[in-house]
Order: C-alpha cells, then structure tokens, then sequence
C-alpha cells in the first residue's frame, strides 16, 4: 500500500472532533435539548487533560463522562472544553482537550465517533497499543465508567443498550 503523505486519518479524525466541539458549543449556548446527552472518553494521561488527582488515580488511562443532568459551567474553546461535575458528592471542574477524547455517544440519537488518532503532542503515560482501522460511526456502550451523581432514576428505555448504525468508511469508497 502507498504511504499516505496527507495524512487523511488525522484530518477526519480532526473534522469529526470539529463535530463534537459543534455539538457541545449548542448546548454551552442553549442546553440540552430533548433526549440528547453526551458519554465523552478521554484518555486522562493526555497533554493538557486538568482534572483533580482522585480521580486521576481512579481512571489512570483513560475515563468515561455523562453530561445529562447535573453538570455545569461548560465553556467550549477551539482546542478543549471545561465543565464542573460531582463525583462522590465532590465537586470538580475538569479541562479536555479534544485531541484527548476517544469516543463520543449521544444515545437519544444514538449517534457515536470513535477516534483512532492522536492530532496533539503524545499521552504522559505509554498507551496501550491500538489496533488499526478507520474512523467510523460506532455504537457506545451505554455504562459509563464514573457517571455524575445524579437524583432521579434514568428511564428503562434508556438502562437498555440502544442500536446503533455502524458506518463503514469503505461504503463510500470508489471501486
């Protein structure tokens, strides 16, 4: 196969992470809307991810977040996003760099990316190696590994794993 010079992976992976950033500047400005709410996993050791030290400790590689309910004070930047959530009761204000996410579900849609590049400087930590392959629509699973505190009961419909379309980019491929 020939060497890619332009380097396509990264550019899609950088437009798709332009998706997210888009998604969260439309609920920075007017909240969510409907059934939509976000599961971001990012890799915690990444140049530039802030957050508090417990939960570094928790999640050394990388960790799930649920912006739904309970969060505030998003701030949505060209290259990272804040926002303030409870864990344990605690509050906590947590920077991330969109080059630091690896997935991104909205299960009201479902609608899902999963991200195989890096477009910034490398993780603190050595990652664990990855397989190959491109970037595609795939389903999240709907268990998030630290999940806000949250004071109502999720709905059943929304306990169950939802379906979601898996888009392979070689569909689009000429033959």
């Amino acid at each position: 196969m020939a060497k890619d010079y332009i380097g396509y992976q990264a550019l899609l992976d950088a437009a798709l992470r332009g998706v997210v950033r888009d998604a969260l500047q439309r609920i920075e400005k007017q909240g969510l809307i409907g059934s939509h709410h976000f599961y971001l996993t990012f890799k915690t050791g990444h140049e530039g991810v802030d957050i508090p030290s417990f939960l570094s400790e928790q999640y050394p590689d990388e960790m799930t977040i649920i912006l739904q309910h309970q969060f505030w004070g998003l701030k949505v930047r060209e290259d990272e996003f804040e926002v303030a959530l409870t864990f344990k009761k605690l509050p906590a204000t947590l920077v991330i760099p969109f080059a630091a996410l690896t997935k991104f579900f909205d299960p009201g849609v479902p609608f899902g990316l999963e991200f195989k590049t890096q477009d910034a400087p490398p993780p603190k930590q050595a990652p664990k190696p990855v397989t190959g392959g491109a970037t595609e629509a795939t389903p999240m699973p709907q268990k998030a590994e630290v999940e806000p505190e949250e004071s109502e009961e999720k709905p059943a419909a929304e306990k169950t794993a939802g379906a979601a379309e898996v888009v392979s980019l070689d569909s689009f491929r000429k033959k």
